[in-house]
């Protein structure tokens, strides 16, 4: 029986703010966002190439403060390349640190919501 992460919360202050940092700044697809009732809007934001989204809203329930989430960790596959890229599209990334397990590149949404990137080795030279 397959598991299947799909979606994680990721708690923002400002949906319309964080939506267009997620399309805009990380190309991030935007597949979802319905205002389901006054106190309830549902945003599903999926990362280029990823079988899991992310979601953002208002009133779904989260026990997160915006700001708080630093735990996600994408897997990208050139560092330097990403960073460029990042930097140039004007967020403010850090990197590339280089790391026995994989080089990575940091970022934080408009919130402090921090995400990890992460290139991995190269296991085939081993």
């Amino acid at each position: 029986m397959d598991w299947k992460i799909e979606l994680i919360f990721v708690p923002v202050t400002d949906v319309d703010r964080a939506k267009e940092f997620y399309v805009e700044k990380l190309g991030f697809n935007a597949d979802f966002d319905q205002r389901v009732t006054e106190e309830l809007r549902f945003v599903q934001l999926t990362p280029p190439g990823s079988a899991c989204s992310i979601a953002i809203g208002e009133g779904l329930g989260g026990s997160l403060a915006p700001g708080s989430l630093d735990v996600i960790q994408v897997v990208i596959p050139d560092a330097d390349a990403v960073l460029a890229e990042l930097r140039a599209k004007g967020v403010e990334a850090e990197g590339v640190d280089e790391q026995p397990w994989g080089r990575f590149v940091t970022l934080r949404d408009p919130d402090g919501n921090r995400w990890t990137l992460q290139q991995l080795p190269d296991y085939s030279a081993a």
